[in-house]
């Protein structure tokens, strides 16, 4: 029997035919994803479920889905899926990445220029009879200074076009190296210079923790006086209440939003101010870039229902399934391996190294590559997968090294993750035990035995005695269970460090306190 998929939102008839061309039986139905009650009901005759946004994958649609072996997201957000959920059920997640990037960026220079000249005010009026000429003064933008929150592959594509109108164009991206701004022709600066000197912003950043109010009341406040800001990356990169006092108050000249916190936005704190200008999440709304990602998702699709092909998923790496048992406990290890350092990265990163010992150097390190890049990566720009972690990695001009031995001195297969910033060089290794789960061996020097947790606190102390009874004394004021505590140090009354695994997760205030403890030097909780 050929493998059955179901389109249950609107995707073009160019892509419906490359499923029947490939021999495969499609059932398409582009209103069924609003209705989740039917579409729980006939989930599970299905192999694949096509998908655009409209469709909401819950954990209950999966829970009928047994037959399902790939969901296609026609787009690069995967909001509207269970990741966790789909993945448990051994359920591939793909995307499209990049298919509607050129889309987007155009649309925030749309957005800027219709900012500057006050385009839909203006129209507004002239169409209803008034000719309000003196009203509209607008603002060149030849020479003005357009700051670029984001310069990967949409943020580079906006800063390309605005020095082509001959704007000063300045950026800010930790990953984004000296050598690829100037390959870009954009000044690289820290965000609080960004905020100084810019005319205009412009963001172009997934939304994560450490975005989240990227531009709050502090950042407002520092920005030039008259600054215009645009966003048409993700709703909640920008504080919606402290942006509209500032737009009250002057300091803030106008703003051209897309995306809101709250979607569908049928009411919102910006509307009807006379300097904001909004979109209904138009940025990928053209119809090159719907044709694009959806004749993508039925390629992408096709390939792994018929072939066992995976790409651009963003739960599973590309390997096939003979090589998928072995690989499997590796790539969770190395995936860990490089969340761990990208939680602990702040400063601008040049170089990544990853090196393989004994018994993994022998395996298929691309993807191993890819999987620790991608966990590397996602700490701060949140939806990379171990398809794209490569390509974003080159597009910020990160150096990758790979390296493999067949030595692992202790351990039958070892690997190391080394990240080189400008202001130090951390490294962590770590192996697979028999039991198949991955385990922590050595953080920059120090040797330790720890299993990754999902919530985890990584603590630099001095090694003086009453550290680990002051801590687990405030972790218990807290009501904070500590599950395992793992400790190394260099010498005695040394550096030292701990790796402790709560029950739940540790607040900005414990933290502070953590901080606060004699002999901790840093604290940072993490994720995995």
């Amino acid at each position: 029997m050929p493998p059955k998929v179901l389109i249950s939102d609107s995707l073009s008839p160019a892509a419906v035919q490359i499923f029947k061309d490939r021999g495969i039986d499609v059932d398409f139905q582009p209103k069924l994803g609003a209705d989740k009650d039917k579409l729980a009901e006939i989930i599970g005759n299905y192999d694949g479920l096509a998908i655009r946004s409209a469709t909401k994958v819950t954990p209950k649609i999966l829970e009928k889905a047994t037959k399902l072996k790939v969901i296609g997201r026609a787009g690069i957000g995967v909001d509207n899926v269970d990741i966790p959920a789909a993945t448990a059920k051994g359920i591939i997640v793909m995307n499209t990445p990049f298919g509607n990037s050129i889309t987007t960026a155009e649309h925030a220079i749309t957005l800027m220029l219709s900012l500057a000249r006050q385009i839909p005010a203006a129209d507004a009026s002239t169409q209803a009879g008034k000719w309000e000429k003196n009203r509209f003064m607008g603002v060149e933008i030849t020479a003005k200074t357009l700051g670029v929150i984001g310069c990967g592959n949409i943020g580079s594509i906006v800063a390309d076009r605005g020095i082509g109108l001959r704007m000063k164009v300045i950026a800010y991206d930790p990953f984004l190296s000296p050598e690829r701004a100037v390959d870009l022709g954009v000044e690289k600066v820290e965000l609080a210079e960004l905020f100084r000197r810019a005319d205009f912003i412009t963001l172009h950043t997934p939304l994560t923790d450490k975005t989240k109010n990227v531009i709050d009341a502090k950042a407002i406040a520092a920005m030039k006086k008259g600054v215009r800001i645009v966003n048409c990356a993700r709703g909640g990169l920008v504080d919606e209440a402290a942006l509209r006092a500032a737009l009250d108050s002057g300091q803030v000249a106008g703003a051209a939003f897309d995306v809101f916190v709250n979607e569908p936005a049928t009411e919102n704190v910006l509307f009807n101010h006379p300097n904001v200008v909004c979109t209904p999440h138009l940025g990928a709304a053209t119809t090159e870039a719907q044709e694009n990602v959806a004749l993508q998702v039925a390629e992408q699709m096709s390939d792994y229902l018929l072939q066992g092909a995976i790409s651009n998923a963003v739960n599973f790496p590309s390997i096939t399934a003979d090589e998928a048992p072995k690989l499997k406990p590796f790539i969770a290890l190395a995936e860990k391996l490089g969340s761990f350092a990208g939680q602990l990265t702040d400063s601008n990163i040049s170089k990544v190294q990853i090196a393989y010992e004994g018994g993994v150097s022998h395996m298929k390190t691309k993807a191993l590559t890819s999987a620790a890049l991608a966990g590397f990566l996602r700490p701060m720009l949140g939806t990379v997968n171990v398809v794209s972690a490569p390509v974003i990695a080159k597009e910020r001009g990160i150096v990758v090294e790979e390296a493999t031995r067949e030595a692992a001195g202790d351990y039958e297969s070892l690997i190391t993750v080394t990240v080189i910033t400008d202001q130090q060089t951390r490294w962590i290794s770590g192996t697979v035990f028999a039991d198949g789960k991955p385990r922590i061996l050595n953080i920059k020097g120090i040797r330790m035995d720890a299993e990754f947790g999902p919530s985890m606190v990584y603590i630099t102390n001095l090694d003086k005695p009453g550290f680990i009874g002051k801590f687990s004394g405030t972790m218990g004021e807290a009501g904070i269970n500590i599950a395992t505590f793992h400790v190394g140090r260099e010498q005695p009354g040394g550096n030292a460090i701990a790796l402790i695994e709560i029950d739940g997760e540790m607040s900005p205030e414990l933290l502070a306190k953590v901080q606060a403890l004699p002999q901790v030097q840093s604290a940072r909780p993490l994720k995995f």
